[in-house]
């Protein structure tokens, strides 16, 4: 019988579950959690995205990524604009506050990143992020 730590299904998920208690952890003062920051992070690669576009990017149910929008447009982080290609849609688009938010947060979240990483050598830490990248970013 294969024990439950040789299941490697089993050990990403431990550590998605532990990534997300630890940088929820660092975020709490700020009443965000790693979906926002994770929401954040993207609108920050791009000029702005229709809620669909960051349902299907991060995986979140449509749903969510509505109230996700909210909470952000209600702390002054993101607000949603009119789309510049189609007059009747919005898009989310990233504020001033929130750009200064996630440079402020960068730090805490290469600490929680460090912490949960420990245990490997830079070289591994390198190994482990280019596999996972490959898993879950395929071409």
């Amino acid at each position: 019988m294969r024990s439950l730590h040789s299941d490697s299904g089993y050990l990403l998920y431990r550590l998605g579950l532990r990534s997300g208690q630890l940088f929820n952890a660092t975020l709490q003062e700020s009443g965000l959690r790693l979906r926002h920051y994770a929401l954040m992070r993207y609108l920050s690669t791009v000029s702005g995205a229709l809620q669909r576009e960051l349902s299907s990017r991060l995986g979140y149910d449509p749903s969510a990524i509505v109230s996700l929008v909210d909470d952000l447009e209600r702390s002054g982080l993101a607000e949603r604009r009119p789309d510049p290609a189609d007059r009747r849609g919005r898009v989310v688009v990233l504020t001033d506050s929130g750009r200064v938010f996630l440079r402020d947060s960068d730090t805490a979240a290469q600490r929680v990143t460090d912490d949960l990483l420990a245990p490997l050598a830079p070289r591994e830490r390198r190994t482990l992020h280019d596999l996972l990248l490959r898993i879950a970013v395929p071409e």
